[in-house]
């Protein structure tokens, strides 16, 4: 081998995504769990409001399943967060990912026996999105025991790449089918799928080992109650990096997330069918594709900065798509906006594992879930309101620029997360 080889080699491994936390047998069993069942999840996440608009023809439906997830989200995201710090995290994600499972059969149910009611639908969403809160902050808090810290960067890319690609090929595969079989039929494969694919990450439970919360400072019994609660929070006050990183995420995710838009401009703008799938996957396609290419995010040192430049760019690409009027523009426009939200995601993510002390990292990622859940949910509902009494269009474009100009304002006026500056420690906590 040359050495103009090996410097090849090498400048490939600094740009390629870092593999090195599937090693670790725990972390790999997790990561293979979820990748299956979140590409069943996927088939939902199309279906749902697809069968909501097909039954209202209105956005602000749509919109208002944003609202029935951000409700429970904001309930049981901050006390799912306290249950992990203080109960075995392997055991709430099982929970959590049994109860999910529950509603996906409760989605096909009504499918099946072609009840046709948008209030049910709006139930199953609030059923899911509470089993969501429950596992979502267990399963991310995990992470800083299953690897060591050095590869938290790598394995938070790794998840977050994973999710891409399924959210890739799931809304394909989804629209596939919505273009291939009436709805009445489609409804119900979609809904069978996830269920199906969803046994994996009960599997993936299963197979972990245990879990325990750490010991209490005071020496006494963890408790998931509302003190447990009150002190994340407390803690979180004096944390303003964290603060400000989660801020402008909801700015983000709030302002310029278009995806109650997506059935509607699919339809007026496309001629429905295949596009939807394509509106779909166009943000992760460009988060699948940046986290190819995620060697160089381990190495970032003013994650900070890098998180702001991340969010300005996520909105002007919005914005952006949202003006054009080819299809192949829209995606290519939300593909770059998909690259710079796994840019973001990754880097917030990372900051909050390193950041936080494992005995609060449940409740951060209570936090988080709110956050992270509860923010495009928020878009939703404030993208098919501003479409019922604007239009699409203003809705689309009018969000994506508010987003990067408060993300600006922000950065401007709390300099403190452009100065961040990540502290990288090393150790290795590796479950088998």
């Amino acid at each position: 081998m040359t050495s103009k080889d090996t410097s090849r080699q090498r400048e490939q491994r600094r740009w390629a995504i870092d593999l090195r936390p599937l090693r670790v047998p725990a972390y790999r069993r997790l990561w293979v769990g979820n990748a299956i069942a979140m590409f069943g999840f996927q088939f939902t996440a199309v279906a749902v409001p697809v069968e909501m608009y097909a039954l209202t023809e209105d956005s602000l439906w749509v919109g208002l399943l944003g609202v029935a997830a951000f409700v429970p989200l904001l309930v049981f995201g901050l006390w799912g967060g306290a249950v992990a710090d203080a109960l075995d995290r392997r055991r709430v994600l099982l929970g959590g990912s049994v109860l999910l499972w529950v509603s996906v059969l409760g989605l096909l149910a009504q499918a099946l026996l072609d009840v046709g009611s948008p209030m049910l639908l709006l139930a199953l969403v609030a059923l899911s999105s509470v089993s969501f809160a429950i596992a979502s902050p267990a399963r991310a808090a995990l992470v800083g025991r299953l690897v060591p810290v050095e590869l938290v960067p790598a394995a938070t890319t790794l998840n977050f790449t994973t999710a891409m690609a399924t959210s890739v090929l799931g809304p394909l595969a989804a629209g596939l089918i919505l273009a291939v079989f009436e709805l009445g039929i489609a409804l119900p494969v979609a809904y069978g799928l996830d269920a199906t694919l969803l046994v994996a990450l009960v599997w993936a439970a299963l197979r972990l080992p245990a879990m325990p919360p750490e010991p209490d400072p005071d020496g006494g019994p963890r408790q998931a109650g509302l003190r447990s609660i009150v002190d994340g929070v407390r803690y979180l006050a004096g944390a303003p990096v964290l603060l400000l990183s989660f801020a402008i995420d909801l700015i983000a995710m709030v302002f310029a997330f278009p995806r109650a838009l997506f059935p509607e401009v699919a339809t007026e703008r496309f001629g429905g069918g295949a596009a939807v799938g394509w509106l779909y996957s166009s943000i992760a396609i460009g988060s699948l594709l940046a986290g190819l290419l995620s060697g160089w995010i381990g190495r970032v040192r003013r994650q900070g900065l890098v998180l702001v430049l991340a969010v300005v760019g996520w909105g002007v690409a919005v914005a952006l798509a949202g003006l054009a009027r080819q299809l192949w523009l829209v995606v290519a426009l939300l593909v770059l906006a998909g690259a710079a939200d796994l840019v973001s995601s990754v880097v917030r993510q990372s900051m909050l594992i390193v950041y936080a002390p494992d005995r609060m990292r449940g409740r951060l990622q209570g936090v988080n879930t709110v956050v992270v859940a509860g923010g495009p949910r928020l878009g939703d509902l404030r993208a098919g309101a501003m479409a019922a009494g604007f239009g699409s269009g203003v809705a689309w474009v009018g969000g994506g620029l508010a987003a990067a100009v408060l993300a600006v304002l922000l950065a401007v006026a709390f300099p403190a997360l452009t100065r961040y500056r990540a502290a990288i420690q090393t150790g290795d906590r590796r479950p088998q």
